[in-house]
């Protein structure tokens, strides 16, 4: 098990491009990040996490041409108005791969409003970030506490200090209509 401090080191992408898991800490909390492109490696982080076979999982962008499915232009304006920030966005999905979109016809997308993370997602392309924790125990709070959890059977851990801020993204969703209901 290794520990870094920056999220910029090459190793970061290099890990997770190969099929790897890392935990880091997103805009939010620390999550379990892998290539949403890598069925193998999503499979791997639900088996990690204990996760509802069921549940999508977020996945994190860098630009709105990551998105799986092609969006309206005036759902797209919307979007950009409300992105970067913590902020997750559900948008109907029908291209999306199975592994992502799992029992529902919608995935949860969100732009963090972390400059080095966009920076890591524009090496890796986008990045499902389940929060940091086993299914039903609290999200991990400092790098020792994903560790805990987790242990060897993650690649790479990076150390971003503690959170001390741990409200969750607000959730949007795009209705029938183009518009924006919000759920959380």
């Amino acid at each position: 098990m290794k520990v870094i401090s920056d999220i910029r080191s090459p190793e970061v992408a290099s890990i997770l491009n190969a099929g790897g898991v890392v935990v880091l800490r997103t805009d939010t909390l620390y999550g379990l990040l892998a290539r949403a492109d890598d069925h193998d490696a999503v499979d791997r982080i639900y088996v990690l996490k204990g996760r509802d076979e069921t549940k999508s999982p977020i996945v994190l962008i860098s630009d709105v041409s990551q998105l799986f499915d092609t969006v309206s232009s005036k759902t797209a304006q919307i979007i950009q108005k409300v992105w970067p920030a913590k902020v997750s966005i559900i948008i109907p999905s029908t291209d999306a791969p199975a592994w992502i979109r799992r029992d529902n016809q919608s995935v949860a997308y969100r732009l963090p409003d972390n400059q080095d993370l966009q920076n890591l997602i524009d090496q890796t392309g986008p990045l499902i970030a389940p929060s940091a924790n086993p299914q039903g125990q609290p999200p991990a709070m400092t790098i020792a506490q994903a560790v805990e959890y987790f242990g060897d059977q993650v690649d790479l851990y990076i150390d971003s200090g503690e959170v001390d801020d741990n409200t969750p993204s607000q959730i949007l969703q795009i209705n029938d209509y183009g518009g924006m209901e919000r759920i959380r």
